[in-house]
């Protein structure tokens, strides 16, 4: 059986929503809430205002304490201290598209943007592909830590965000994708 968790964290986005399962140990020797929440697989980071953001459903168990480990590597993330996230994810989310698509997500170094269109191509659906690519990006439950906000418009310009374009904007500022696309690019000045 499995046990939906979940907590809130502060971060320079706003507040996030983090919600996770885990197995449920019921058996002898069990020490309660934090045997429970050992072995936690993000299911989801969302926030304020997002567009198709989860919202915590009954039945679920506000667990802060199963987050700790998520929330020591978004903060690290947030000061600049760390590139990457090492969280268990949960299995079986999505389409095997979607999957196809959040894979390449994944696969974008830190500091780095590529296009739709170049993430279509990876995935085999160029061409009139774009669209659903766009989609199943739009659809990632796993904002920041599956940074779909390194994919941009082939112009550069910022296009779609399910927390919105300020937010993606901050993360590319954070991780100085901005100016190295605007480098690339002969842009000069500001945050355009």
């Amino acid at each position: 059986m499995t046990t939906t968790v979940y907590a809130r964290v502060e971060s320079p986005l706003g507040e996030l929503l983090l919600v996770g399962e885990t197995a449920a140990d019921d058996g002898p020797g069990a020490a309660g809430a934090a045997a429970e929440v050992a072995g936690v697989r993000l299911l989801s980071l969302s926030m304020p205002g997002q567009k198709g953001g989860t919202v915590v459903q009954d039945g679920w168990r506000h667990a802060p304490e199963a987050f700790a480990e998520v929330a020591r590597q978004l903060e690290a993330y947030f000061a600049g201290r760390s590139t990457r996230f090492d969280v268990p994810l949960a299995e079986g989310t999505g389409t095997e598209f979607q999957r196809r698509v959040w894979a390449v997500l994944e696969s974008i170094p830190y500091g780095s943007t590529v296009s739709y269109g170049e993430v279509a191509a990876l995935v085999g659906a160029s061409g009139a592909g774009v669209r659903a690519v766009g989609t199943a990006i739009g659809r990632n439950p796993l904002l920041v830590v599956r940074p779909c906000h390194r994919v941009i418009g082939a112009d550069g310009a910022l296009r779609g965000y399910a927390g919105g374009l300020e937010r993606k904007k901050l993360l590319l500022g954070i991780e100085g994708g901005l100016e190295r696309k605007k480098l690339l690019l002969g842009i000069e000045g500001g945050a355009g």
